[in-house]
Order: structure tokens, then sequence, then C-alpha cells
């Protein structure tokens, strides 16, 4: 008879080879079995019955604010938020104020993250034209999930247009780099035929399809030609899906929860303000392509852009209105969501919020139910019928785009190695992130 920290018992587990009834046992905080484990014991037994055990979910694209405006949005509080909506661990961009483009910067938020972080945290280092030299040793700092470009669509020194900076980005270092695609000349070229003021639906007309088509094809041309592997952020567009079918040597996709829950021109009639995001929601060809890609499985990861800002810059006038939405916390559910509806299985599910972030951005000992990985679970009930509500939210910013939205499938307990952080609601004891490793980076 084995003893364990942890039995998760008679739960439904989604593994990688399929869904099976089985226990997992833990132990310092990794997986150490999965299987029949009745005449077993554990420090802690939990009874799953009823419920599917995921491997923990990751959401690989959040701006959580910090250093920023904490009446925003804080580390605290956006890995709180994101804990109780199931997710185990965050990829945090580095559009931050400042902006996380130097060692000195990844130290303080390293330290950071272990002070104040409820789950574990990857950290983007931020391309910019005063660090591309240093780009190849900076991308190798512990804890750095990948690079961040801005190639449309930032201010100050995070954003890289032109094609000979970008080329020399993708020749410093040899890591897969992440790119908001967009094309900025494109965008400013077509800025002044739009008058301030106007309906927010004219966004998705500004920055139109062929502005994020032509950003993908001038990132893919280069990423081929320097043989640098490119995951390209939130696609949007039925285009982009296509083409990057010929891109698998060189390029991953990631698509948002938001592109696949919400179309043109409805939301911008219902929302307004409130469904302005980068790039914009589209009309409904686009979200029946993404959910083709989903099926047939061009999408790598689906993340939030979990982008929040205060119902003021929200509100203002069209095109000055704020660009972004929440989302770490409502991403789980509204995926489960999803499931319950017949757009994408579990096990699709699992695939592109664990096993596709982990494998994309070489996250070590995360994604997959199996021996020797970390010991995160998502617990989810499937029979569990709920809505989001306002007061259920920990966002200091105080809006969702999804409130009142009614969820079929509801994350019930989040587990970080070993160590259940939220049951049913409640957040248990103090902040214990970690900084994600990854591969190719220097271990502390």
């Amino acid at each position: 008879m084995a003893s364990y920290d942890l039995i998760l018992r008679g739960g439904t587990l989604v593994l990688p080879w399929g869904e099976a009834r089985a226990d997992v046992a833990v132990r310092a905080g990794k997986i150490v079995t999965i299987g029949d484990l009745r005449t077993d014991e554990a420090a802690e037994v939990i009874d799953c019955a009823g419920l599917h055990v995921l491997p923990g979910l990751i959401d690989p694209h959040v701006h959580l604010r910090d250093p920023g405006d904490p009446a925003v949005e804080t580390m605290g509080t956006g890995t709180k938020g994101a804990v109780l909506g199931g997710l185990t661990a965050v990829f945090d961009m580095p559009n931050t104020q400042p902006s996380i483009t130097s060692q000195e910067k990844l130290d303080w938020k390293r330290g950071h993250i272990r002070e104040t972080a409820y789950c574990d945290v990857g950290m983007y280092i931020g391309g910019a034209r005063s660090n591309v030299g240093e780009l190849g040793a900076l991308e190798r700092e512990p804890n750095v999930c990948a690079i961040k470009v801005f190639a449309g669509s930032s201010t100050g020194d995070l954003m890289i247009e032109d094609d000979e900076t970008l080329e020399r980005v993708m020749r410093n270092g040899g890591r897969r780099i992440a790119y908001h695609s967009e094309d900025e000349y494109r965008l400013q070229e077509r800025k002044p035929m739009f008058a301030a003021g106007g309906p927010h639906r004219l966004h998705m007309e500004w920055r139109d399809v062929e502005c994020a088509f032509l950003g993908t094809r001038r990132l893919m041309a280069l990423a081929r030609k320097t043989n640098r592997p490119a995951h390209i952020l939130h696609v949007s567009t039925a285009e982009e899906l296509e083409y990057m079918k010929d891109f698998r040597d060189v390029g991953t996709v990631e698509v948002l929860l938001n592109h696949l829950t919400q179309w043109a021109p409805d939301a911008y009639d219902a929302l307004g303000g409130y469904a302005v995001m980068n790039p914009p929601i589209r009309d409904k060809r686009h979200y029946d392509a993404a959910w083709a890609a989903i099926a047939d499985g061009t999408v790598d990861t689906v993340g939030s852009d979990h982008a929040p800002h205060s119902k003021e810059a929200k509100e203002r006038p069209w095109p000055a209105t704020a660009a972004g939405l929440t989302g770490v916390q409502t991403i789980v559910p509204l995926m489960l969501n999803h499931v319950s509806e017949g757009r994408l299985s579990l096990s699709r599910l699992v695939d592109v919020m664990a096993a596709g972030p982990a494998r994309v951005y070489g996250a070590i000992g995360k994604g997959r139910l199996a021996a020797g990985y970390d010991a995160d679970f998502t617990v989810v009930d499937m029979g569990k019928s709920r809505t989001i509500e306002l007061d259920w939210l920990v966002a200091p910013c105080g809006w969702s785009p999804f409130a009142g939205t009614r969820c079929q499938g509801w994350p019930v307990m989040t587990v970080i190695r070993g160590r259940a952080v939220m049951r049913e609601d409640e957040v248990i004891g103090e902040p214990s992130g970690e900084p994600v490793r990854f591969d190719g980076t220097r271990v502390e």
C-alpha cells in the first residue's frame, strides 16, 4: 500500500490518450501515478466523482498591468481571478509601465510574482528597438516564455513595424517569437478615412482584414527567410487561418476566446466601446473560420488577451476608446460552455489550453496529466450551470463583456503543484505562485 500527499479519487481524467475514470496520486508537487488507487492512502483525499479532472489549464496571453495602474489590475488581483476561473498558470505580456525589456525588469518581476501571484506565471520579454542586440540573451533568462513583438498597434519603444528591424530581431536568438500582427503602415494610412465619434463598429473597418493579413504575410516571409519560429497571436481572419496552414514548419497559431464567442455587428451593437479590441471582433464569416480552424487542428493555443482598462477609458468616443477586453477569470467557463454546446471536445479544449501552450512555449512540467509532470489540475463540473456575475469578478476595473452570460460547465477546483488553491469559489491560502520554467532558458 502506497502513501501520497494527495489523491484525487474517482474523477474522469482527460489524459493525452483519452478520457478515463481513474485516481491520480501526488507526491512533492508532482504526479506520481494514475490508476485504481483505492487501497492507497494520502494525507489528503479529494472525492472527484462526477467531475472531470483536466491538466492545469493555461492562459498564455494576459496583460496584468503590473507595474502600471492598480485601479485597473495587478499581479495579485489578476492571478486571483485566474485561479477562481480554473487556471493554474498565465503568461503575462511585457507592455506595462515601465515595459519589461531588460534583465533588471525581469528580475524585479520574478520577485514580484513570488510575492503576489496566486497562480504560476510565465513572463514575456518585450522586443524593442533599444534591446534588439540583447534579445538572444534576454530570451534565455529564467522564466521567459517568449519575446513579444508588436509589429503594429503599440506605442513608444514597444513597436517594431519595419522589415529590416524585424529581421534583425529574428536573427538574434533562436526561440519562438510571439507577434501582434497588424500592418502599422496600413493602419496609419487608413486612419484619416474615419471621423471621430463614429459608431464603434468602424473599428473593424479601420483595422480591416487586409491590415491583419498583410502583417501576417510579412512576418511569415521573414520567419521562413530566417528560419525563426513564429507564433502569430490572436489570429482573427479566415484569410490568415487558411494561409498559416502552409507555414507549419515555422509558424503556430493563437485564436482568442473573444473571436470564438463574439461577432460583428452584434457585439458592437450590444456593448459599444466594451467590444473594442485589437485586432477587432469581425463578422460571422471569421467566427465560423475560427471554429473550423479549431476543428481541423490549425489552432495551437487559445488565450483571453485579458487587457483591462478603466470604464472611463472604455466609454470614450471612438476611436479614442481604449482597446482591450477582460477575460482571464471567464475564459474557462466560456470554453466549457462551448464544449457543452458541441463546438469542441474536452480533449480539444485541453489541447489548446494546456498541451498546446506548453508545447508552443516549451513550458517544463506543464500541460498534461502524466507521471512526473507538475500536479496542476483544473477540476470542472460539466453538469453545473451558472451565470457570470460582476460580483464574482475580482479585477478592479469592474466590468466584463461577458457579464450575464450563462455557462454550462464550471471550474470547481484549482490545484497547483499538489495544493488546492481554489475550491467552490473560495481562494485558499496566501499567494503561492511561482515563475514557470521553460526549455531553452537558464535555471536560476
